[in-house]
């Protein structure tokens, strides 16, 4: 259901296009009238005015994310120096190591993807740019709510820990000991957590002039991995944040 606010046609239409963002396929409206709790009649007068401004289209009897929020996320891009200054710095990385670098940021309990430098050999990742994930099972988000105390990591993080993988960690005090190690190392892990075969080192690069936390991960296949190679790795990645934080002005 939908909270009241000052412009409840914003909120709604808010709705209905993180509602079409999460999914993988198109979302039918009987789904949206449910999910958003809309009457149909309010539903489709909302459709029709997202799709006239192609920030909707109609797909495979559904509604999928148009072309027009496309353009304006690309509009994003172009004036966000922090895309551009992690390109330059991921770039070297991928060169050295030919491993992903990827940059995310915490909204909530979540981690939002901002964007990845893929590596020649391909690796199965969840972390297209916009991808979520729950803060509390990535290394990412590891670091991220490092930076937050204990009481904030309670607040912002819901009641239930969902698994994604047996490794995932679902009790919060289990993650509050595990977060202590984070802010003595300075370094974000996830073991397999994620994705199965897959480890992950997340380092923090800071905080923007918008108050904005960020930081820089690498997901790795197991098989690819040791002691020695991880520790060039976390340096790398140490180095990468460094030079974006240099970029943008961020807090440290």
């Amino acid at each position: 259901m939908l909270e009241k606010s000052a412009v409840p046609a914003i909120d709604r239409a808010d709705v209905i296009l993180k509602l079409l963002a999460a999914s993988h396929v198109p979302v039918r409206t009987t789904e949206l009238a449910q999910q958003c709790g809309l009457a149909k009649s309010t539903l489709y007068l909302l459709l029709d005015s997202l799709e006239q401004r192609r920030w909707i289209e109609k797909s495979g009897g559904g509604y999928i994310i148009g072309v027009g929020l496309y353009v304006l996320g690309a509009a994003y891009v172009r004036h966000d120096g922090l895309q551009n200054a992690f390109r330059i710095a991921a770039a070297d990385y991928v060169s050295e190591h030919n491993e992903v670098i990827q940059l995310a940021t915490l909204q909530g309990s979540e981690v939002v993807y901002l964007a990845r430098e893929d590596a020649r050999r391909p690796v199965r990742l969840v972390s297209d740019i916009g991808t979520r994930l729950p803060a509390h099972a990535c290394a990412l988000g590891k670091i991220l709510l490092a930076q937050l105390s204990d009481d904030e990591v309670r607040r912002v993080l819901p009641d239930t820990l969902v698994s994604i993988t047996e490794r995932t960690l679902t009790k919060p005090a289990e993650l509050l000991r595990d977060l202590a190690d984070v802010r003595k190392s300075g370094l974000g892990r996830d073991l397999e957590e994620v994705a199965a075969g897959l480890n992950c080192f997340a380092v923090y690069v800071g905080e923007t002039s918008m108050g904005r936390p960020i930081a820089v991960s690498s997901s790795i296949p197991i098989d690819r991995i040791d002691k020695r190679r991880e520790k060039a790795i976390v340096q790398s990645l140490v180095k990468v944040a460094a030079q974006i934080a240099a970029r943008v002005g961020a807090r440290r």
